[in-house]
């Protein structure tokens, strides 16, 4: 077993700039420059990420990040607001793309978005 101090995780983007936007004003989360031209999120709790720019991303082919909401259709809606459409992944979501896992025994109300770059993310009802 390895000794660490902490830890974090972190994952490329398209454009360092647009995911500055998106991640600081649209998602409101805590973004800051980080060295070498990536970016540091902050998250809620304390957590941090690492985005970093890579000329031929890419995107995630799952989930790069989820961030936990008190209510599902709340942060549904302050997502639409801010122009940041959800992903339907069909299945048992419904028709606005949320899967209601807590209705039919699945795990959490999660829905999944997409940054700028394509990377996966979602918010799932704590």
């Amino acid at each position: 077993m390895i000794t660490t101090t902490s830890a974090f995780s972190g994952y490329s983007v398209g454009d360092i700039e647009v995911a500055r936007t998106f991640y600081g004003s649209q998602l409101g989360l805590d973004v800051s420059d980080g060295q070498m031209g990536n970016l540091s999120i902050t998250l809620p709790g304390g957590a941090p990420v690492l985005l970093y720019p890579k000329d031929d991303h890419v995107p995630a082919t799952f989930t790069v990040l989820n961030l936990v909401v008190p209510e599902i259709d709340a942060a549904v809606a302050e997502l639409e607001a801010a122009g940041i459409p959800l992903e339907n992944y069909g299945g048992y979501a419904d028709e606005r793309g949320i899967l209601r896992g807590k209705s039919v025994g699945m795990g959490p109300n999660i829905a999944w978005f997409l940054d700028p770059s394509g990377n996966i993310l979602s918010i799932l009802e704590e």
